[in-house]
């Protein structure tokens, strides 16, 4: 049970309780996690989508894998270009 506040704080966020609670139970429970910190936006952005599509972590992770490959390209061009100046 969740206190009437918290489900009108969560309500006046458009958050869906339980997509909340089941995500963070997967985080919980999983024997593999990452954690980072992000902005508030991102953070908003990343409740609202969990919350209200039914979407899960593992939904995220093939983009968060893309991303990550892309992030270590743009260090690789950056190195090379260092590189290349020396």
């Amino acid at each position: 049970m969740i206190r009437e506040d918290q489900h009108q704080l969560l309500n006046d966020k458009g958050y869906n309780a339980s997509g909340l609670f089941r995500d963070l139970l997967d985080d919980y429970l999983s024997e593999h996690k990452v954690t980072i910190s992000v902005s508030k936006e991102t953070k908003e952005i990343y409740d609202m989508i969990i919350s209200n599509t039914a979407s899960t972590d593992e939904d995220l992770e093939k983009y968060l894998r893309k991303s990550l490959k892309d992030l270590l390209q743009e260090k690789i061009d950056y190195m090379m270009g260092i590189h290349k100046t020396l």
